[in-house]
């Protein structure tokens, strides 16, 4: 069911989404979607997502796809989690 969480698919949309959260906390997922630590904590995330709604958003970010940010937010861990 992870797949139900939007991805932003370039860093257009991963700054958009950044910016245009004033009242709610943005929690970003980059990682590789078929990997399984990925895969794990996107399970734990779908979870969440509809009690946290009203404080934050959720979006996945493949970095394969979108490697904008692998250096800027030195991603090279399999999956990071990060909260703007």
């Amino acid at each position: 069911m992870p797949y139900m969480l939007p991805h932003l698919e370039n860093g257009w949309q991963v700054d958009q989404a950044i910016l245009s959260e004033d009242d709610r906390v943005v929690v970003i997922r980059f990682g590789h979607d078929w990997d399984p630590t990925c895969m794990r904590m996107d399970e734990v995330l779908y979870r969440i997502a509809e009690k946290v709604q009203r404080f934050a958003v959720i979006y996945l970010v493949d970095i394969t796809e979108v490697p904008c940010f692998n250096q800027m937010y030195e991603l090279y861990d399999p999956c990071t989690v990060m909260f703007f």
